[in-house]
């Protein structure tokens, strides 16, 4: 039995399928499960990382867990759960902000995954993290946008990202899942090309077959207009690290290939993919 935490966020969906698609049995863990609307065939279970007490049933006989947890979650009783039940593997949907020598991480962002692999690794469970800096979903924000007109108005827009496909991610956990063979690694995951913002929306708009311009905002006003809906902190450390990607190439590798057999999924494919989500 596989176990996918936070099985109806983008990462955890798509994981979800994969395993589902793989042949293996699959428990997804949700707070509301009527709601869920994962495939046929998969164990939907109610439970809650902040109520312990619902813990012990959802990693009954499971064999290894991938964990997508909210910002700022409280892994503990999971792991304490998951040691007692015998689970024999996690795969942790880490972030790329990680310093993995550094005692002390840059942010709260990298500070807060950090102490999730610490804890993860302290609890005697073979593990693999996965690092992942820029996924190419946060480009659904631009949506809204796009509704009024072809302009996407953004900070740092010429931060560079070398943008994941989603359904990489989710093809590189099930087979670490499933597979083994790489325990105490952590990987960095990236797509196969550096792409600024700016670079991002054109290929975009030539995906919907509209002419997109970007116009760059400045960040502060953005920032701390933000910062009344949302974690102040967490939103300094994101745009800390939108500031230090301007005008530098975003690193890239090939660890999904050499994991999954098969290049990464550019940009312009996950535009294709999303079309429906942009109006196209």
């Amino acid at each position: 039995m596989y176990l996918v935490v936070g099985a109806t966020a983008h990462f955890g969906r798509q994981a979800v399928e994969e395993l589902v698609s793989a042949g293996a049995p699959v428990r997804a863990l949700t707070r509301s499960p009527e709601k869920a609307g994962l495939p046929e065939g998969v164990e939907v279970v109610q439970g809650d990382l902040t109520k312990p007490e619902t813990l012990p049933t959802v990693v009954q006989d499971v064999e290894a867990a991938f964990l997508v947890l909210q910002y700022g979650m409280d892994v503990a009783p999971l792991l304490e759960a998951a040691c007692e039940a015998g689970v024999r593997r996690v795969v942790f949907l880490s972030s790329g902000a990680v310093d993995g020598g550094a005692e002390r991480q840059p942010d709260v962002i990298a500070q807060y995954h950090r102490d999730v692999e610490r804890a993860i690794e302290a609890s005697g469970i073979e593990w693999t993290f996965l690092r992942l800096m820029f996924p190419a979903i946060n480009s659904l924000t631009f949506a809204m946008q796009l509704q009024g007109g072809d302009v996407i108005r953004a900070p740092y827009t010429k931060a560079a990202f070398s943008a994941v496909h989603e359904r990489d991610v989710a093809e590189v956990a099930a087979r670490i899942l499933t597979g083994g063979g790489h325990a105490g690694r952590a990987y960095d995951l990236t797509g196969p090309e550096s792409l600024t913002q700016a670079q991002q929306v054109r290929i975009l708009g030539e995906t919907l077959g509209r002419t997109l311009t970007v116009e760059d905002l400045d960040p502060e006003p953005v920032l701390a207009q933000m910062s009344q809906f949302m974690d102040a902190e967490f939103l300094a450390a994101l745009f800390g690290l939108m500031a230090r990607a301007v005008g530098k190439p975003a690193p890239v590798n090939d660890v999904i290939e050499q994991i999954t057999g098969h290049p990464a999924r550019t940009y312009a494919q996950w535009t294709n993919d999303h079309k429906a989500d942009f109006g196209g």
